[in-house]
């Protein structure tokens, strides 16, 4: 039986539309008229709330995209349909849809990135127990990975991939605070030579960075751009915990929120050092309340282009956290 896949009325994706400008600018959004209806098509994937121990393999020209909803409050929602959401890629509805999954359960591929730059020494113990306990209850399954990366002028990897979690607590252990802070360098360094490495034509999986910083950087050759668009080419969440104590938001906290925001993850301002336990708590309550979209673009082309990504929920109550695009594989 035929379907309709990701069909929304003019009016509608009018609406969506609209609310979508006001948060997003950076690139011009068509009008219904010129976005083309999403052909009935038939889905050889399964939809339901959790996926069977099979793994998905996704060819080249496929999309797989994780994202998060959540209400007004702040409360996440997980029982939602796929006709529940509108999707553009690229400004059009994407041709097929090979599969759509409630609270996945993808594997994790985690990158732990902490500051040790001298500015956060006096709370740099709390931040260690804080990632490592963080570890111990999210890494839960055979398939989970995780990797360790400190930083002040340069990034250090402390522990590499691997879901050994006295290895993993033996490299947040052997963090040293001291130095300038080069924070945009590691994030880049991260995703390149870390989360970069789950190409396409795998098994999907679910990719996020934890960032403990106070988002001030005095030493880096990359800038905030850079790194942003490179954890756009590692397809990968970042989450921020701000280790600013201070009522004030600066540039840091800025530069923590971009970063987040457009990887479709979140920053955290936690108000004072104990509550940064229950950001990290926060998060991995995150990563078990996603869902999971894997869709073919219309007129896909492998030419290293940047693909802007819109989607969302049709009741506007709801909102939708994705990244906001991707960069096609090159040839």
């Amino acid at each position: 039986m035929s379907k309709k896949i990701f069909f929304v009325p003019a009016l509608l994706l009018l609406v969506a539309l609209t609310s979508a400008v006001a948060q997003q600018t950076t690139t011009p959004v068509p009008s219904p008229a010129q976005v083309p209806q999403a052909p009935v098509t038939k889905q050889p994937a399964a939809t339901g709330t959790e996926e069977t121990d099979q793994p998905y393999r996704f060819s080249v020209n496929e999309v797989n995209l994780i994202f998060t909803v959540t209400d007004k409050h702040g409360q996440f929602i997980s029982d939602l349909k796929q006709s529940d959401f509108a999707l553009l890629d690229d400004q059009k509805a994407p041709s097929k849809i090979s599969r759509f999954v409630q609270q996945t359960n993808l594997p994790l591929r985690v990158g732990i990135v902490i500051d040790a730059s001298n500015s956060i020494r006096q709370r740099f113990q709390f931040e260690q127990d804080a990632a490592t306990e963080f570890l111990v209850d999210v890494l839960k399954s055979r398939a989970d990975r995780a990797f360790v990366m400190g930083f002040d002028v340069t990034p250090n990897i402390m522990q590499d991939w691997t879901n050994n979690l006295d290895a993993l607590q033996t490299g947040i252990s052997r963090l040293r605070p001291g130095g300038g802070t080069a924070l945009y360098d590691a994030v880049y360094t991260a995703c390149r030579d870390k989360l970069l490495d789950s190409s396409r034509g795998q098994e999907p999986v679910r990719k996020a960075m934890i960032l403990l910083s106070d988002g001030d950087d005095n030493q880096s050759r990359a800038s905030l751009d850079d790194s942003i668009k490179m954890c756009e080419r590692a397809e990968t969440i970042v989450y921020s915990i701000s280790t600013n104590w201070t009522p004030s938001r600066g540039p840091g906290d800025k530069a923590l929120t971009r970063l987040s925001e457009a990887t479709g993850g979140r920053v955290f301002f936690p108000p004072q050092m104990e509550d940064m336990a229950a950001n990290f708590d926060d998060i991995k309550q995150e990563l078990r309340s996603q869902y999971a979209l894997t869709y073919t673009p219309a007129d896909f082309k492998t030419d290293g282009s940047f693909r802007p990504i819109y989607l969302f929920a049709l009741d506007r109550r709801y909102n939708v956290r994705a990244r906001k695009g991707y960069f096609a594989p090159k040839e």
